[in-house]
């Protein structure tokens, strides 16, 4: 089990070997070392080692699982494993010929890394790397020992290549949302006057544990506050109150944002706040369509976006998957930097964004919907997708 390879043969890949072939043709690279653990779970078809599936510090090193694939010959793929692995590999059928699960920290799994990359003859050639998820002690021994030819960042090489969702990767996401959806409305009923937002971020931390997610994380917001950290803030009669939850199912992360009041109706002030907002939102839909280009959705709210109001308000729209903001990346002045290269390119059915629309009022307080929504062969389809009103909290 050290080192198991298997006679050259044409494995049954997880994923569009062809078109990663040309991603990495068009972007000049010989072979890719990936190392994030989202990019080593595409490549392997949904695998993430139970040991380190939420951390990665171990004695005084960390968990690195690097995938080797060389362009057009993913028999000569590697996979470089922890040694905890091998009770993985006795009970799955991964795909990569060789598989080495010696790597105990993050420079011995580099320089098993490189002996592979040496034994299929790809040490001289152009070598992607993720620049963003390569610790320097595993960087400073590859430019050390292969350092004729400085790696590249392949990331977005990755990024469109996981752009398109599979039918499971669309499920997984759309379960993801409606098992956060459930886990608000659980949450809202729960909370009474006197609860701080750190006990009701633990109300739906264990909801979400509960629905089978893995809780990541929860922005909250109560009264007039703009504050969206769990804190001892206390909520009180009548306070609005804001849940953003992110949870993940099998690495991918459902993300959604959802609105209460507790104890009464809503002021019709706020009603017709939250009403402006959900026409925004549905707006931001009418677009999204295969063929359409991503910029057409920033034209779509155009109009009601700069409409003079109190506050801040933003809208918000990006890809999603098993990362929060992935491709199609779709704004380059959001939150998050990074270039905006699919703006003014066409839609494709399989694509998913995150839509959101944040309404920050000096009065009113913190104002916001989120939705999930997939690029369908027909227009569009948006994931746990009910209750976008005013949730009557304490009920």
């Amino acid at each position: 089990m050290e080192n198991a390879t298997s006679p050259i043969s044409t494995p049954q890949l997880p994923f569009d070997a062809g078109l990663l072939d040309a991603l990495m043709e068009e972007a000049g690279l010989d072979v890719l070392v990936l190392t994030s653990k989202h990019n080593v779970q595409y490549m392997l078809g949904g695998y993430r080692f139970f040991m380190f599936d939420t951390m990665d510090a171990i004695g005084l090193s960390r968990y690195l699982p690097i995938l080797v694939y060389p362009r057009g010959a993913p028999d000569k793929a590697a996979y470089i494993a922890n040694p905890n692995e091998r009770y993985e590999q006795e009970i799955r059928d991964f795909w990569p010929a060789t598989i080495v699960a010696k790597a105990r920290g993050t420079t011995d799994a580099m320089a098993l890394c490189i002996d592979h990359l040496r034994g299929i003859g790809a040490d001289r050639g152009r070598i992607g790397v993720e620049a963003g998820f390569l610790p320097a002690d595993a960087w400073a021994l590859m430019s050390r020992e292969l350092g004729s030819v400085p790696p590249r960042d392949c990331v977005e090489v990755m990024e469109t290549l996981r752009m398109i969702k599979t039918p499971a990767e669309l499920e997984l996401l759309r379960s993801a949302s409606e098992r956060i959806e459930r886990s608000m409305l659980e949450t809202f009923a729960s909370i009474r006057p006197g609860q701080t937002k750190g006990q009701i971020t633990e109300t739906l931390r264990q909801r979400e544990v509960a629905h089978g997610l893995v809780f990541e994380y929860c922005l909250i917001t109560v009264g007039g506050s703009l504050n969206r950290a769990p804190s001892a803030e206390i909520i009180q009669e009548g306070d609005i109150l804001s849940l953003d939850s992110g949870g993940n199912l099998g690495g991918y992360i459902g993300d959604i944002c959802r609105m209460g009041i507790l104890g009464k109706p809503p002021a019709a002030e706020l009603v017709e706040a939250l009403a402006e907002i959900e026409a925004i939102q549905q707006a931001a839909r009418r677009p999204v369509q295969p063929g359409r280009l991503g910029a057409d959705i920033f034209e779509a709210v155009a109009a009601l976006v700069e409409i003079p109001r109190e506050g801040t308000l933003s809208f918000v729209a990006h890809g999603m998957g098993l990362v929060s903001h992935e491709a199609p990346r779709l704004m380059a002045d959001g939150p998050i930097p990074y270039p905006a290269p699919h703006r003014d390119r066409p839609l494709v059915a399989g694509m998913v964004l995150s839509i959101e629309t944040t309404w920050q009022h000096p009065r009113l307080g913190f104002l916001k919907l989120e939705d999930t929504v997939a690029v369908t062969e027909t227009g569009w389809e948006a994931f746990g997708d009910g209750h976008r009103g005013w949730n009557r909290a304490g009920a």
